[in-house]
């Protein structure tokens, strides 16, 4: 039975640290070998009784987030309300604080919130693997929002093993404008037309560095196939990248299918001081700093 009382539901977005590709696959996916890192982002999805399933969203770029029933918070409780045989009636309340569009897995987020906001809401407890379920139904990022912390994702980025992973520090330029990421695994589908792509392996290098918490360590071993790709289509983020390094960040890359680029730095002070440079050189629109890891998708009392 419904609760009644508005459910909000925390979730965080996510940054690659290695993104490894494989050829596409006959279903037109490709298979992965993605280490997500949760960070200190946040987008909050409250869920509400309602009489009928309604979206709204606040916060910036709300006005890019689709208000109908392509967005994954609405299909979110869409499905799970088919598996219970109930109507998803609810209103879906969206606080954007992730990049829209932006490789960190905003939307995601949205998806797995309203699915643990909408199972809490409606007193369902529906098992964890039946969440995750529909989480993998919803898109590959998805079932990590849900979990949240690190993990390895495989398959098309949907299977998880959790990963143990020390603190790091972050920061994040956002772009001007989004950047599709079919368009841009096409573009990578472009790009190695012709090559034996390999199979996606993990790094075990960069898992020892996880587990380190060396930020050094981690540093030298960051990867994502999809960046140059992204470059490709939005040659700009070249401009961006060399901006966090000549400041003083460990690494750079893009975040994801971008074109959100991500920049490890040592500590809380060389966040705010590559934060400050990259927002100076003006090839991005603003920046973001955050830890990582973060916990998956929470219920705030």
């Amino acid at each position: 039975m419904s609760t009644g009382r508005p459910v909000t539901v925390r979730v965080p977005a996510k940054v690659n640290v290695q993104l490894a590709v494989g050829a596409a696959r006959p279903d037109g996916f490709h298979d992965l070998a993605n280490v997500f890192l949760a960070v200190s982002l946040y987008d909050e999805v409250t869920a509400t009784p309602a009489d009928s399933l309604r979206i709204t969203c606040e916060g910036p770029d709300a006005d890019q987030v689709p208000l109908d029933r392509t967005n994954l918070a609405a299909r979110a409780a869409e499905l799970l309300a088919a598996r219970h045989g109930i109507e998803p009636a609810v209103h879906l309340h969206i606080t954007k604080n992730i990049p829209v569009a932006g490789g960190m897995a905003g939307g995601s987020a949205d998806g797995a919130g309203a699915l643990l906001a909408c199972d809490t809401l409606w007193g369902l407890d529906t098992p964890r693997s039946e969440l995750l379920d529909i989480c993998a139904e919803l898109g590959s990022d998805v079932p990590f929002s849900l979990v949240g912390a690190a993990a390895l994702g495989t398959g098309r980025g949907e299977h998880l093993t959790p990963l143990e992973a020390g603190t790091f520090h972050w920061v994040f330029a956002v772009a001007d404008g989004g950047l599709s990421t079919p368009a841009v695994f096409r573009e990578f589908d472009r790009l190695t037309a012709g090559t034996a792509v390999p199979e996606p392996v993990a790094s075990p290098a960069l898992l020892a560095a996880l587990r380190s918490g060396d930020p050094d360590a981690l540093a030298a071993t960051l990867a994502n196939d999809l960046q140059p790709a992204a470059l490709s289509l939005r040659p700009q983020l070249a401009a961006t990248l060399d901006a966090g390094l000549g400041a003083g960040a460990l690494a750079a890359l893009v975040s994801g299918s971008g074109p959100t680029t991500a920049f490890l730095v040592r500590d809380p002070e060389a966040a705010l001081k590559v934060s400050a440079a990259l927002e100076a050189s003006t090839t991005c629109r603003t920046t973001r700093t955050a830890t990582s890891p973060s916990p998956g998708a929470t219920v705030l009392p």
